[in-house]
């Protein structure tokens, strides 16, 4: 049994799921989304005893990005009082117009403008090795065309984002989305996965691949 855990504070007005995955007895900790109060993050993860070693966007819009920002300053300015390296930021590669564009990244409508920046863009099928953990980067275009998910095979975890919610997906009306390309990079990349997969979505409660392939309205799979 894999001993990587994974912990969710929910954030903001939108209710994001920020994710934090360790080993069990690890200070060190890679921070998913997160979509408001950053200080807060930072603040909650050291009380605890963590360390921030990466930050992962799974897309950029701006209940996932809000408190990006605040949470990499706060990381950075503690690194360097302990002659560290600073903490970098990674996001999918088609992503970068979007971080940095208010309009694209609707945070603009939103009320609150942010233009922020990844320190490295993924590319589908690649693997981080951080914090002690290893990941793969699902390329899932259609919420937004850079969008990925993050896939844990040593622990049987998906954090999806908004691609994938329990028995729903994310909306494809906003700038660079696609209902049809979202659908089939459910069935496509991600339904292929373990039906015991494990999902965390970036809202809402988690749920398993096996039980999207079978419930969810928008991309079931026929037996």
């Amino acid at each position: 049994m894999s001993d990587i855990k994974i912990g969710r504070m929910v954030m903001g007005a939108y209710q994001t799921n920020c994710y934090f995955l360790y080993r069990d007895g690890s200070q060190d900790v890679i921070v998913v989304d997160p979509g408001d109060r950053g200080a807060n993050i930072y603040n909650a993860l050291r009380r605890n005893g963590f360390s921030v070693k990466a930050i992962l966007l799974t897309h950029g819009h701006f209940d996932h990005i809000w408190g990006l920002d605040e949470l990499r300053s706060a990381v950075n300015a503690a690194a360097e009082a302990d002659g560290l390296e600073p903490v970098q930021v990674y996001a999918g590669e088609k992503e970068r117009e979007l971080l940095r564009d208010v309009g694209l990244n609707v945070s603009d409508q939103a009320g609150r403008p942010c233009s922020t920046y990844a320190d490295k863009y993924v590319k589908d099928g690649e693997e981080l090795n951080l914090a002690g953990i290893t990941l793969q980067v699902i390329a899932t275009p259609g919420h937004t065309e850079g969008g990925c998910c993050y896939y844990v095979e040593e622990a049987g975890i998906l954090v999806a984002g908004d691609t994938l919610f329990q028995e729903s997906v994310g909306r494809s009306d906003f700038p660079t989305g696609s209902m049809g390309t979202l659908v089939r990079s459910i069935q496509e990349k991600l339904f292929v996965l373990p039906d015991d997969t494990k999902v965390y979505p970036g809202h809402g409660d988690s749920t398993t691949i096996g039980h999207e392939k079978r419930n969810n309205p928008f991309c079931a799979v026929a037996d």
